[in-house]
């Protein structure tokens, strides 16, 4: 079973770390209808970042590492990294494609 690791990023900086066994564009629009309770207040959200497990276990693994930087220079760190390997793709829905990173540009007008 494929699991994915995703976050989100809303207008104000609000980010989100998140697992699902759903396709993260599915996941994407079931934050963005409000169907999930921790972020239906916060709404729209982008997509800003996955990573594909084989398993739950190894990606919650993975959340709990990049959760434990959230706030922190290392989070910081972390989506700037993410950012530099994007190459500018984008999905019509402003989400980037699962396994695919935003650009510095992206991240600096959001």
């Amino acid at each position: 079973m494929k699991v994915s690791l995703y976050i989100l990023k809303n207008n104000k900086n609000n980010y989100y770390i998140g697992i699902t066994k759903l396709e993260p564009e599915l996941r994407l629009q079931r934050h963005n209808k409000g169907d999930v309770e921790s972020t239906k207040y916060k709404r729209p959200w982008k997509l800003l970042y996955c990573e594909s497990f084989i398993n739950f276990q190894q990606a919650r693994i993975r959340e709990k590492q990049i959760k434990s930087w959230h706030g922190g220079n290392a989070f910081k760190r972390f989506l700037a990294k993410a950012a530099e390997s994007s190459n500018g793709r984008t999905h019509a829905s402003g989400a980037w494609h699962p396994g695919s990173n935003p650009g510095s540009a992206a991240l600096a007008g959001n």
